[in-house]
């Protein structure tokens, strides 16, 4: 059915260069090859804010013969340039190198995140806050930061993001009293450990959070089982916020003969609703190289929300829409659909969900509750 609303709130055309925390230092032409990815939560005033992840990449990224990539160093930003035949290109989102042992890669862009305050039911852009944008300030970020997500827990805001380094590809965390002005809390999920959302609200008096950790190595379910094996939602609870034990029990996985066959991974932070936690999450049909990325929803249960109560993976609540994105269509580098659920907020009689279109642009879409019963 048709949503109230549904559009683009801000894109790639939207973002000022001239501002970026690279300008300083990157002696190199860039453009912006997305800005998507948009993490949600509503400020003290009723305003929406959106931390939308910038992916800056150079005009030019390959020259003489060698592929180049932007790295953050202590005394500003430097370019780090390979030999063409020893990387393999076919990804636009980044390039393997060619080398024997564990499977290395390097970006073709940096992210950084940009703040954007948005009216209270999210319809249009009240102001770009690019004084208060976080780019790399610490070695465990010399790649970038990445997909951030904001929960509200007690009064505080919280904030995930995706840390990307030589070092780790892990999960930092952020807090803020007014989620405007964010302190660095440091390193709180190791290596490959991605899409790290708070639930809005403790649980037994705990933090809980849903997890992603990645691998190169799964073991196979039994023949005949309902689940695929792969990259699935976990859990994990905290006393503190900073300091994380996994959940024993199982969370959501990729289930056989649904359209997140692939693998699944969190999207939007837990709300707390009559029927339980409401959680927005991705869902991964495998099709050439990166596979059609839709959000579906399911519901915990308040007490234990490893118990599932219910699942809906087989009708996407939310599609890429190529009508949203025929305006910038000629910038597109994604080979298949995609759309990725970042955060959600509480519109009165509808969720106002935001979610990374075509990894190009931010969506927000007004979603009925009554889609949710």
């Amino acid at each position: 059915m048709p949503l109230p609303f549904d559009a683009l709130i801000f894109r790639s055309d939207d973002v000022d260069l001239r501002r970026s925390p690279l300008r300083p230092s990157l002696n190199a032409e860039t453009y912006v090859l997305g800005a998507f990815n948009p993490g949600l939560t509503r400020l003290p005033d009723g305003d929406l804010l959106i931390m939308v992840r910038v992916a800056e990449a150079l005009r030019e990224p390959v020259v003489d013969g060698k592929v180049r990539a932007i790295r953050w160093t202590p005394d500003g930003y430097v370019l780090d340039a390979r030999p063409v035949e020893g990387v393999d290109l076919a990804d636009p989102r980044y390039f393997t190198l060619r080398r024997p042992g564990y499977r290395q890669i390097g970006l073709t862009s940096l992210s950084w995140l940009l703040p954007v305050r948005l009216t209270p039911d999210g319809r249009e852009v009240r102001e770009v806050l690019y004084d208060r944008a976080i780019g790399p300030h610490t070695p465990l970020l010399e790649y970038g930061i990445e997909d951030a997500r904001l929960s509200r827990v007690d009064g505080r805001y919280w904030m995930t993001a995706c840390s990307v380094s030589a070092e780790r590809h892990g999960t930092v965390m952020y807090t803020s009293a007014d989620g405007l002005d964010w302190r660095f809390e440091g390193l709180v999920l190791d290596h490959q450990n991605k899409d790290m959302l708070l639930f809005e609200g403790k649980v037994g008096g705990m933090f809980a959070a849903l997890t992603r950790p990645l691998g190169e190595l799964y073991f196979a379910y039994p023949e005949g089982s309902p689940f695929n094996g792969g990259p699935s939602i976990n859990l994990a609870r905290s006393p503190d916020g900073l300091h994380w034990k996994p959940v024993d029990a199982p969370g959501i996985r990729a289930r056989v003969g649904s359209l997140s066959a692939a693998k699944v991974g969190g999207g939007a932070q837990p709300v707390l609703t009559d029927a339980g936690w409401l959680v927005l999450y991705h869902g991964v049909e495998p099709k050439d190289l990166v596979g059609v990325y839709r959000t579906f929803w399911a519901v915990l249960d308040r007490d234990d929300p490893s118990n599932i109560l219910r699942l809906e993976d087989k009708v996407p609540l939310l599609e890429a829409d190529p009508r949203l994105t025929a305006p910038i269509a000629d910038q597109h580098y994604l080979p298949t659909p995609v759309v990725f659920t970042t955060g959600i907020a509480d519109g009165g009689d509808v969720w106002i969900v935001a979610s990374g279109e075509a990894d190009l642009a931010c969506r927000i879409s007004h979603l009925p509750k009554t889609m949710f019963v």
